[in-house]
């Protein structure tokens, strides 16, 4: 075996292949060919891409179904505090051994074949939910979905969340563009639901010529919200009285109606889930780092929002949620981010902004982030730290009893803040 612990694999692989991002299936088409894989694989998958609403959209499946008492594989990206996190089994992560032991599998199988740092945990979360024998696999699209790593899978049921602008140095600078990134995950006459009501052209048309059966919202499947339940309906199904999704949100209920859509076609493939265990599943669903709040005297909400979309969302909840104080935020972003953007939709939101740092190739440094707010936002508003955790010390040193602390921009952001509390 190359390595005997989990962070010395991690440490190689992130300096193994040339370029930290590199779109394409060949590579990992060919490991995967090695493993004596097939793109088909021995239990059912629902392959999920989009903007936004992603990671929501697979822990609300995810709960649904292990509630149903079905033996679930997730797999998604990035993690927050511990790298097992990307690959769960029924609800747990992996532990360190049964990863090590996927990895050196893989790394005996590829060669002189170089993989990627996202390709290597790819292949080893399918791996394991090979060895594990689950029932259904939920997997999270990295970044776009054609060239993305999971599409050397083949998915039985495609989920595409709300699409806005995000990695468009890698996938398009306008939504069709991005959309048709997105729709590569869709297959020949397999059925396809988009959650929202109006998706690009880009998805239709894609979806329209490989014959895929198209769930669209508000079209296939509809919702009737309600003062204290919602209901929801399709042409087949009709559940009543449902609770709200546990995750905090208005657009929750957006990503919930498209997984209920997905349910209910699980249901016409055999699979056997009742409107209790959906009402089970939505209300003990979990997600670190989306609008989660820790009460106190002085409340903390982290929130990994980074672009357009996500910040109209955020700035929603905070107006939803009003604080008898001030809200502080500690931001931290990445190159390819519209720092501008996110700033102007949140200024009216934040009182005071305490940017940072962050390490590594693609993260910006604390006077790159304060030159980009600068562009939305008055500088006197700014304070500025060379690192996340100093940002949120500073941030504490200034807040008052009743104001709250707002941590976001990054799963990076978030990670830091968490590891101090």
């Amino acid at each position: 075996m190359r390595f005997e612990s989990l962070p010395e694999w991690l440490h190689w692989q992130e300096r193994l292949h040339f370029t930290e991002v590199d779109p394409g299936l060949d590579r990992i088409g060919h490991v995967w060919h090695a493993l004596e894989g097939s793109s088909k694989l021995p239990f059912t998958v629902i392959t999920v891409a989009g903007t936004n609403g992603k990671g929501s959209s697979v822990a609300m499946l995810e709960s649904i179904l292990r509630t149903a008492g079905y033996k679930t594989g997730t797999y998604t990206s990035p993690h927050i505090l511990r790298y097992n996190e990307r690959i769960c089994i029924d609800g747990q992560a992996c532990n360190d051994d049964e990863i090590i032991r996927a990895f050196d599998k893989i790394d005996h199988a590829r060669q002189s074949t170089s993989l990627t740092y996202f390709e290597f945990s790819t292949l080893a979360a399918v791996e394991l939910f090979c060895e594990k024998k689950i029932d259904i696999a939920i997997l999270e699209v990295g970044m776009g979905g054609r060239l993305d790593a999971v599409n050397v899978f083949d998915t039985d049921i495609a989920l595409i969340t709300p699409i806005s602008l995000d990695h468009i140095n890698w996938l398009g600078d306008n939504r069709e563009k991005i959309g048709r990134e997105k729709a590569g995950i869709i297959r020949a006459e397999k059925p396809v639901v988009c959650a929202e009501t109006t998706p690009p052209e880009s998805v239709l048309h894609y979806a329209e010529t490989l014959a895929s059966p198209l769930y669209q919202a508000e079209q296939e499947f509809n919702v009737i919200r309600q003062k204290e339940s919602w209901q929801w309906s399709n042409t087949t199904h009709s559940w009543h009285d449902l609770p709200a999704p546990a995750l905090e949100g208005h657009y929750q209920f957006q990503n919930a109606a498209a997984v209920l859509q997905v349910i209910s076609l699980l249901i016409q493939q055999g699979y056997s889930v009742s409107e209790q265990q959906i009402k089970t599943g939505l209300t003990s669903v979990q997600l670190a780092g989306r609008f989660q709040r820790i009460l106190g005297e002085i409340e903390l909400i982290l929130d990994v929002t980074h672009n357009e979309q996500g910040a109209k969302n955020l700035a929603q909840l905070l107006q939803e949620i009003p604080t008898a104080g001030q809200t502080l935020a500690v931001v931290a972003m990445l190159k390819d981010k519209d720092v501008a953007m996110v700033a102007t939709i949140l200024n009216s939101s934040i009182d005071s902004w305490f940017a940072a740092g962050l390490d590594g190739s693609r993260g910006m440094t604390a006077d790159q982030l304060s030159e980009q707010l600068c562009l939305a936002i008055d500088n006197t508003k700014i304070q500025q730290s060379d690192t996340v955790e100093t940002a949120y010390k500073q941030a504490l040193s200034y807040a008052n009893k009743g104001d709250r602390i707002l941590v976001f921009g990054s799963f990076h952001t978030v990670e830091a803040v968490l590891r101090l509390n």
